[in-house]
């Protein structure tokens, strides 16, 4: 492993709102290895509270790194891909923890399979240790589906479950794939679960979303269907696949994010669409039989609220929706933002510019209570040029805990990520205490669901004081 370290304070900007202070600071600034996150990937908290993802990589010719950095800004490289024949490389979602300690995550190039003139291109799915040593479970065929852009997220049972975006992207498109949808185990046991038409839309390529109430896994194809705008789907564990809504381009076009809020809705954000601009929307899905409504909470104009959000959207937990856009803004380089599920109160947290980076692509929130992220380009320090940072945005928000399980039952294992864990640490689900309490580190802790818990928060006792978790735990019958 690579360790790089860098001065973490070197900028910050105060802004006020709701009569509380919100503060921006880069953390780190990206320049060779790694070098800036290329696309809208996901970061994964590990059990030691790292933050752990994936760039590109300008010392091989982008060929990418997974990388970490400790929530005070210390870098270190974890892996290097390599371009050359066979090789796998370009990592472009970012990755997921499994429960098993490993990160999972893919890349959209490379692979000893080949197609017609002998290109080789489809990519692979990937698990890596956290030192860095990574195993290689599944290459994609360039005939059949192919560069998989989001990692693959794990289910209740273990097994995880991806998108590849294929290669068609509208519905007079002449390419033969518009993406499919497959599942895989962790020792590299790979079904292929359905393949897209451009009816149904083509080329997802955000990480799909389980359901813990109906056990489904959500999703978004970013472009084709009806109106050649992209659609919402779900499918099954088993392959049942459907349709729920197809983009207009007044409620969006081409979805690129979607998540599950605790009032049990979907929200996510388009890149295009919405308003007369043309810039993208903030929308929300709510079930209603015997179809799905969704509406538009807000439209952005690519001025001073910002543009074509690019990825980079989830729930805080104060329960408030946050973002980010690649374009508009004060400096035409992006916004972060907040919005209630509602679709009011919208506000701009935070507009990127040359100094502060540039193109947000990744957000998430630590259990330490502060949001972090990460430019594609930008971030100035000593007088010298970034390609990228890493940032931290402090609303003022308590730590809290988070669990890895998207439901549980009695006597089931729960994964818990916070601080402040000991030996002597007290669990309740929804007020029962939990007996049985394993494998305790300061930031990771294992507990099995008791007898007689319900659904509702899990709280535990720390040298942090007593966390709760960002959402309900559901415990299924």
């Amino acid at each position: 492993m690579k360790t790089i370290r860098f001065t973490g304070v070197a900028l910050a900007w105060a802004l006020s709102l709701c009569a509380h202070a919100q503060t921006y600071k880069m953390m780190a600034y990206l320049n060779g290895a790694p070098s800036s996150p290329v696309e809208p990937g996901l970061i994964a908290q590990s059990r030691g509270g790292f933050l752990v993802t994936t760039a590109s990589d300008q010392t091989t010719d982008g060929a990418g790194v997974t990388f970490r950095v400790t929530t005070s800004g210390a870098v270190t490289v974890l892996h290097q891909f390599m371009t050359g024949n066979g090789q796998r490389y370009s990592p472009a979602g970012g990755l997921t923890l499994g429960r098993d300690g490993q990160f999972y995550g893919t890349t959209t190039s490379g692979g000893s399979t080949t197609s017609f003139g002998g290109v080789v291109n489809a990519g692979s799915v990937f698990k890596m240790a956290p030192d860095g040593i990574i195993t290689t479970l599944h290459e994609f065929d360039p005939l059949r589906d192919g560069i998989p852009y989001a990692p693959p997220i794990q289910s209740m049972y273990g097994d995880f479950y991806g998108t590849t975006y294929g290669n068609a992207t509208s519905l007079n498109s002449n390419a033969d794939e518009p993406g499919t949808i497959y599942k895989i185990d962790s020792a590299g046991n790979y079904t292929p679960l359905h393949t897209f038409n451009v009816h149904e839309g083509a080329n997802p390529m955000g990480a799909l979303v389980q359901s813990a109430t109906t056990f489904w896994f959500y999703g978004t194809a970013m472009h084709a269907g009806p109106n050649d705008a992209g659609t919402i789907f779900r499918i099954n564990s088993s392959g049942s696949f459907e349709v729920l809504y197809n983009f207009d381009n007044s409620h969006g076009a081409y979805p690129v994010a979607m998540i599950q809020a605790n009032d049990g809705n979907y929200y996510g954000v388009t890149l295009l669409g919405g308003g007369p601009q043309n810039a993208g929307v903030i929308f929300k899905m709510t079930p209603a039989s015997p179809t799905y409504q969704v509406t538009v909470l807000h439209s952005f104009t690519g001025g001073s609220d910002g543009g074509e959000p690019l990825g980079g959207f989830l729930q805080g937990s104060d329960g408030y929706l946050y973002g980010t856009t690649g374009e508009g803004g004060a400096s035409g380089q992006g916004v972060l933002f907040r919005i209630t599920t509602s679709g009011t109160g919208f506000a701009v947290l935070h507009d990127f510019h040359a100094a502060s980076g540039e193109a947000p692509v990744t957000l998430m929130q630590h259990t330490n209570g502060f949001f972090y992220g990460a430019t594609n380009a930008g971030g100035v320090l000593n007088g010298v040029n970034y390609q990228g940072v890493v940032f931290r945005l402090d609303m003022g928000l308590p730590p809290f805990v988070t669990f890895l399980n998207t439901y549980g039952r009695v006597g089931m294992t729960v994964q818990l990520l916070g601080d402040g864990f000991t030996a002597d640490s007290q669990v309740l689900f929804n007020g029962v205490a939990a007996t049985e309490i394993s494998d305790v580190e300061n930031t990771f802790m294992k507990v099995v669901v008791p007898e007689g818990a319900t659904s509702g928060p899990i709280t535990v006792t720390t040298t942090k004081g007593l966390l709760t978790s960002n959402k309900p735990f559901v415990v299924r019958p």
